[in-house]
């Protein structure tokens, strides 16, 4: 089966917290809107969320094998997993899938992030390190395809307080500033 990671789960560091995958394919979603959001739970930053509707999102397709699944939902916790339409998944690259499930983890109605629940700038640097390990212009793709920049967001690099940090090289925090710099009003 297939996991569509859309956040934190595109950067390979940060998936390997959790389980074993396969490679991850650089594809693009139609019908699926990506946005900052709160989730209930035990959640004190404002991860992203996808719902389904209109948009399209630029993520990744990971295989992974069905014991990993359970920890998967375990770190998706707040979040709904459900099929995804094979039709409605274009790969970036000419490759060949399975006729396997794709997986994605959703999140609707979720409020906007806040003050007390912001955006952390470590979960942005996770997911666009692992953004850029694909090409600059996938990181801005995602960056362009992401609404609700204009929230709330703590710059926690010196004391990081997102669970998931992983991948991020020194090198990428600059191009990372630039590229959250074009969205922030």
């Amino acid at each position: 089966m297939y996991i569509f990671g859309y956040g934190s789960l595109i950067n390979r560091h940060s998936r390997l917290l959790t389980g074993q995958t396969g490679e991850a394919v650089p594809v693009v979603v139609d019908g699926l809107h990506r946005r900052w959001g709160k989730v209930d739970g035990s959640y004190t930053i404002a991860p992203l969320v996808c719902e389904p509707g209109e948009g399209r999102c630029n993520g990744v397709l990971v295989r992974v094998h069905d014991g990993f699944l359970p920890e998967f939902d375990r770190r998706e916790k707040g979040y709904r997993r459900i099929a995804l339409d094979p039709s409605a998944v274009h790969p970036e690259q000419e490759v060949t899938l399975s006729d396997d499930p794709i997986w994605v983890y959703v999140r609707e109605n979720s409020a906007p992030p806040c003050p007390v629940q912001p955006i952390m700038q470590t979960y942005v640097d996770t997911v666009l390190a692992g953004c850029l390990s694909i090409s600059e212009s996938f990181a801005r793709a995602f960056v362009d395809t992401t609404q609700g920049w204009h929230h709330p967001l703590e710059n926690d690099r010196h004391q990081p307080k997102y669970g998931n940090l992983a991948g991020v090289e020194a090198a990428h925090l600059s191009l990372i500033d630039q590229l959250v710099a074009t969205a922030r009003p």
